[in-house]
């Protein structure tokens, strides 16, 4: 809509008209939500995915400024807290497959956030560490992670994300 017609609908007493863009994006939201999810609708794994994308999606965002993933994060959140640990151990406390594990750690390590380590309790595997600078950086992502939170809290409500965390850790 032209700066023109909405001064035009302004000085006529009625609101502006949403422009197309506007209306389009209206609508498919009205049928987004008028669309039956037929058996979706009492499938908890549907709906624990869309938490999911939607937890993740903010995380993005909230951290974007750092570059930095939501598995990326956690590894080295568990590595600061578990200096030395192998990357076996860290894959299965994750639940990351070794091979995506590989390649999560190789870009950590090119960023200079991580470095492995010869193990000395067992030469066959590696033991991580954080660096200085990773060190330094996560205290900036926990900042920004502790944000985070705080939206997920004011977004679910704080005694419902208490709740549903408190489930969620039971099962894990």
């Amino acid at each position: 809509m032209s700066t023109a017609t909405k001064e035009r609908a302004s000085v006529a007493g009625r609101p502006p008209a949403p422009s197309r863009k506007g209306e389009r994006r209206q609508r498919a939201a009205r049928l987004r939500r008028s669309l039956d999810l037929g058996l979706l609708q009492d499938h908890l794994g549907y709906f624990v995915r869309r938490l999911q994308v939607w937890v993740f999606q903010d995380f993005v965002r909230t951290l974007a400024s750092l570059d930095i993933r939501p598995a990326q994060y956690s590894v080295l959140v568990v590595v600061e807290a578990n200096s030395g640990l192998s990357q076996a151990d860290l894959a299965e406390r994750l639940g990351i497959e070794r091979a995506r594990l590989v390649r999560l750690l190789d870009g950590l390590e090119r960023r200079g956030l991580l470095r492995r380590r010869a193990s000395r309790r067992d030469r066959r595997s590696h033991a991580l560490v954080l660096t200085r600078e990773g060190l330094r950086r996560l205290k900036r992502m926990k900042l920004l992670a502790a944000e985070h939170e705080a939206n997920l809290a004011r977004r679910l409500g704080a005694e419902k994300r208490a709740l549903l965390l408190a489930i969620l850790r039971g099962l894990a």
